[in-house]
């Protein structure tokens, strides 16, 4: 048997309005196996949270897609209510980027959790909310703050909440959808190395979102680089940040202050995003890179492997 967990095969997304089409993510291909980490990266609207979406199938009704999502096998998209009910939260779990609004403001912290244990196993009330309060121990929080309802936590605290809660069941894959977002440097590191510790502990798979390169080098193992609903560079984090080729890519690691050595001007991107109702007809980044020829401009560059450890679609590499 394979051991690919999640594969998103050649995944397209379009929300259709009364005004416009938004071409959200375009044919992308990611595969995550058992235990592995992967790194998804890329500016405010660059598709990457209708990724985590889609493969929960929880677009909405305006979505159209194209290509599948494969979780173990079977498509989410021709899963039954009742199959997407025991996918969701004992198989698949996600971290929610604000952790107030993934909480219901009128249960307990404790209740919620208990209440995902028993939606997808057969324990009595008492035995949840036991466990309820072991997973928020787990997690660094008193166990006799489980009676404490979500307005009385910090936003750290909230998001360690939401933790507990996505690990309830032991779920195989982890999405995490900017998980430190808003939250103070300290707070952040120790949400990180929360999640680092958990996911040794479970072997699970995970899924991170963000937008933060350092996260990623933390944590995961790969990275997927996304421009305007396109992965436009994918491999090892140690390959991709230490040898990167696409111009994005290295405009986003030029970005990054430096601590060490001598101090330089940080080199900002040219230009703005590609608007997803109007996206270029070639390659999307094209109208901010400065190394784009013809080619670019009529287009799109396939992914091409450049070594075991690396990809990238770039005509400038290529």
């Amino acid at each position: 048997m394979s051991d690919k967990l999640l594969e998103i095969k050649d995944f397209s997304v379009k929300f259709s309005t009364e005004y416009a089409e938004v071409f959200a993510v375009n044919h992308v291909n990611i595969e995550i196996s058992s235990g592995e980490s992967i790194g998804l990266v890329g500016e405010t609207g660059a598709g990457k949270t209708t990724i985590a979406l889609a493969t929960l199938n929880l677009l909405s009704k305006n979505a159209s897609v194209k290509g599948d999502i494969l979780f173990k096998g079977n498509s989410v998209f021709s899963m039954s209510d009742k199959e997407l009910r025991t996918m969701r939260g004992a198989k698949i779990a996600m971290i929610f980027q604000n952790p107030l609004t993934a909480l219901n403001p009128v249960f307990t912290v404790g209740e919620q959790i208990a209440m995902v244990i028993r939606a997808h196993e057969n324990v009595s009330r008492k035995e949840a909310m036991e466990r309820a309060k072991e997973l928020l121990n787990m997690v660094g929080i008193e166990k006799r703050r489980f009676k404490e309802y979500p307005n009385q936590f910090s936003g750290g605290m909230r998001q360690r909440v939401g933790i507990a809660a996505s690990l309830a069941c032991n779920p195989e894959l982890l999405i995490a959808d900017e998980p430190t977002t808003a939250l103070d440097v300290t707070i952040q590191a120790q949400i990180l190395e929360l999640m680092k510790q958990l996911q040794q502990k479970y072997s699970t798979s995970l899924l991170m979102i963000t937008h933060n390169l350092g996260i990623i080098a933390e944590l995961c193992q790969k990275v997927a680089v996304m421009y305007a609903g396109t992965i436009i560079e994918y491999g090892t984090v140690k390959e991709v940040f230490s040898n990167p080729l696409h111009p994005y890519t290295k405009g986003l690691l030029n970005a990054i202050p430096k601590l060490e050595g001598e101090r330089k001007r940080l080199e900002a991107i040219p230009g703005l995003i590609a608007d997803p109702q109007n996206l270029p007809v070639g390659c999307k980044f094209e109208p901010r890179c400065t190394k784009c020829d013809d080619r670019c401009k009529e287009f799109m560059p396939s992914m091409v492997k450049i070594n075991d450890n690396h990809y990238i679609a770039c005509y400038a590499v290529n």
